[in-house]
């Protein structure tokens, strides 16, 4: 177990996603590395909305992230922070910071910032503003700016948990602005107060977010506060090497869930992207607590292995409790426009058992579930009809027979009666067993003979071969 914090009490994370679309795989593997350290230090793991971007952040996105996060199972252990409300408090931090002589006000016009920028490209120097060291006194009577006072000499540096040590010059940072001239706070004083008030102990997120921990370690000085542990991720990549993109297929969480993923398989998967123990590719939850520290984090980009996300999501559906399995994969096929009745419930539970090992997604274990559903009398395929000659529809008529004196309806004892039926014929199974899946299944997937007639029932069954031998057919 890894020391509490370095404030002396116990570890606090946070997930701070702003609500201005879906939410991103990279995201979501961020909140489960927060979630991780915080279960494995005995800690906290917090929520903030960061939805100061008035016109891009809806309502309908601020349920996206709680959904995916819901789906993840990374909810929050306290109600969730909105940054937007805390607008006040953010301004009342500005104003101290100005009482301490830390930050000043900005009085330069649009005009005039323009022409400080490009003096500043052509000089090779950071903006700074002529308001820094001017007396109140000259204030004119118009709107302005609130800026940090950064310091002028000496560097800042970043000892973060998977970067290592990272030096900034503070002659190369420039004077943050806190305020803009509307009076609404920015970007990085809002991260620094909320934390800062959340208690937030450990900073983890992504690596685009590297140089804001420099500028954002001046507010915590300026305010003499404790700064945080900085630890930050590495992008995901696909699998080609480049960033991922649309063309890399899924981004967001509620794709993954769309496309048939455990969120048991995710967060494995997710774990593993940039982080793991020994060998180990399959673990569960518990393990990944007990194991997980933010200082074993790789600092190089991990890349999306669609292989290895279908391999870990077979496993877990092998693993997965039939009852859910045939929940999800009824909410699919009502998807679908498929009209369950409460009995397909059960034969949907039956089937489930034998026909999962081969699917990677719970779409696949859809697909190969239909064959349960479909309503008699299956219309068979050409193909499937051409291998009903009369030697064969006779064939199957004594097998009829034969099942319908079996009492023990289960995969062994039918594999044995098949077999057996085959012996006193005195031919392979080959001559009739390809005829007899179809006329079960109507052509549709489905699994071994015996695992086909222990999933549709021993009644369905025969019923479905009475349909094809009867003299009507």
């Amino acid at each position: 177990m890894s020391a509490p914090s370095n404030f002396g009490r116990p570890v606090v994370t946070r997930i701070a996603p702003s609500p201005t679309g879906s939410m991103h795989i990279g995201t979501a593997r961020t909140a489960l590395f927060n979630w991780l350290y915080a279960r494995h230090t005995g800690g906290k793991f917090l929520l903030r909305i960061e939805d100061t971007d008035r016109e891009r952040s809806t309502e309908g996105a601020v349920q996206v992230i709680f959904e995916g996060l819901k789906w993840l199972g990374l909810e929050a252990d306290e109600p969730a922070v909105f940054q937007f409300a805390r607008a006040e408090r953010h301004r009342e931090v500005v104003q101290a910071l100005l009482e301490r002589g830390e930050a000043y006000r900005d009085y330069m016009t649009a005009e005039e910032l323009e022409a400080e920028r490009e003096r500043a490209r052509a000089e090779g120097r950071v903006v700074r503003s002529p308001w820094r060291d001017a007396s109140p006194d000259e204030a004119p009577g118009r709107p302005f700016a609130v800026r940090l006072k950064s310091p002028l000499d000496g560097e800042t540096l970043i000892d973060d948990q998977v970067k290592g040590q990272v030096r900034f010059q503070n002659n190369q940072l420039d004077d943050l602005i806190l305020l803009r001239s509307d009076g609404t706070p920015t970007y990085n004083l809002a991260v620094v107060v909320d934390d800062h008030d959340m208690g937030v102990t450990h900073v983890i997120r992504g690596d685009d977010h590297l140089n804001n921990a420099a500028r954002q370690t001046g507010i915590y000085r300026a305010m003499g506060w404790e700064t945080p542990v900085w630890a930050h991720l590495p992008l995901i990549h696909g699998p080609d090497g480049a960033k991922l993109s649309k063309r890399h297929g899924a981004q967001a969480v509620g794709e993954f869930a769309d496309m048939g993923y455990l969120p048991e398989a995710m967060r494995n998967y997710l774990a593993k992207l940039g982080w793991g123990h020994g060998d180990d590719e399959i673990f569960s939850d518990a393990q990944a607590i007990s194991w997980f520290d933010i200082k074993d984090v790789v600092g190089a980009p991990a890349r999306l292995d669609w292989a290895k996300l279908n391999h870990l999501n077979n496993h877990y559906i092998r693993e997965a409790d039939p009852a859910r399995l045939t929940q999800l994969v009824a909410e699919i096929h009502e998807s679908r426009d498929w009209k369950l009745r409460e009995a397909d419930l059960s034969v949907l539970q039956r089937s489930i058992p034998l026909v999962r090992d081969g699917a990677k997604t719970v779409l696949e274990l859809a697909d190969a579930t239909v064959f349960v559903l479909r309503q008699r009398p299956l219309e068979l395929p050409e193909k499937a009809q051409a291998l009903l000659t009369e030697e064969t529809r006779g064939r199957l008529a004594r097998l009829k027979d034969r099942l319908a004196r079996t009492e023990a309806w289960e995969v062994a004892a039918l594999e044995a009666e098949i077999r057996g039926f085959a012996e006193s014929e005195g031919v392979g199974i080959g001559k009739f067993g390809q005829a007899l899946r179809a006329v079960l299944s109507g052509g549709s997937p489905a699994p071994d003979l015996a695992g086909t007639l222990v999933s549709l029932g021993k009644h369905e069954s025969l019923a479905r071969l009475d349909d094809v031998l009867s003299p009507a057919s």
